[in-house]
């Protein structure tokens, strides 16, 4: 399988008194490398990603773009090894083979029509937001989870235990699958947001775990609208992000009643929708 870091050649310059010295040292980035999803060989998704938990990324994306309503869906995944600048085989094209009559002609028409996302933006490229708002096969609304504001702030700490790849580099996003009481599920990384998103729903879905009613998906970065339709496709009542949130997230939060809060940081947050769920369960 591809590599999640690599070493590069760089120089650390340092500036004192106005004198900038400077020291040639290896530095450790995150590999960004391209996927390719294909569906009964035609290409759905061409995103920019961390390799490794290929099968969860793709599973994941044809779930929360509701091309599959469930993991079942799928019968099979593999690799189609695709030859690198040395000959080695690249990993970098995951084939995907759905079960007679499953998957959805126009929401695989809706992806397909926009075949490339870059690691920042799974939203770019495509023909609108209405492209994007699948209905959700789940009740969000109606989950009666009650999590404990005291739990959510020590969240993006408990995210950073599980993020081998950033104390490497720096440089990738995580997402993780946590319990009200703060246990986590399961985590996953990424370069992208919402390839970390996909890899981590898509685990679940694997693991037999959706919907996901009763538990809260902590991200590193912003929420954006597309991770909040992430978060509802997947069952998901409660979104946390350590960033700001964007209007389109929190306008979409409030529609299908998903409790968003953002600028998760110890002691604070700030909520904007379905505050009643904050609180101890007692309460």
């Amino acid at each position: 399988m591809g590599r999640v870091t690599t070493r590069v050649p760089a120089t650390r310059y340092v500036v004192d008194d106005g004198a900038a010295s400077a020291r040639p040292r290896p530095d450790t980035l995150a590999v960004e490398e391209p996927l390719e999803v294909r569906v009964a060989g035609e290409v759905v998704a061409v995103t920019m990603r961390t390799p490794g938990d290929d099968f969860d990324l793709a599973l994941g994306f044809l779930l929360t773009e509701g091309v599959v309503a469930c993991a079942d869906d799928v019968l099979g995944m593999m690799h189609c090894l695709d030859e690198g600048e040395d000959g080695s085989p690249t990993y970098n094209v995951v084939d995907v083979t759905l079960r007679p009559g499953a998957g959805s002609a126009q929401a695989l028409a809706s992806a397909t029509r926009s075949t490339y996302t870059t690691s920042s933006c799974g939203v770019c490229g495509k023909a609108g937001i209405d492209a994007i708002r699948t209905r959700l096969p789940h009740d969000v609304a109606a989950d009666p989870v009650r999590v404990d504001p005291a739990v959510l702030v020590t969240l993006p700490d408990r995210l950073r235990e599980h993020q081998a790849a950033f104390e490497r580099t720096g440089g990738v996003h995580a997402a993780g699958i946590f319990t009200p009481d703060g246990r986590p599920l399961l985590v996953r990384e990424d370069v992208g947001r919402h390839n970390a998103v996909d890899k981590v729903i898509g685990a679940a879905a694997r693991a037999g775990l959706l919907p996901l009613s009763g538990h809260v998906l902590q991200v590193s970065g912003r929420a954006s609208f597309e991770l909040t339709q992430k978060a509802a496709m997947a069952g998901l009542p409660v979104l946390s992000a350590v960033s700001a949130p964007s209007s389109l997230a929190v306008g979409l939060a409030r529609d299908v009643g998903l409790t968003l809060v953002a600028f998760v940081r110890a002691p604070r947050l700030t909520a904007y929708s379905r505050e009643d769920r904050l609180g101890t369960a007692a309460s």
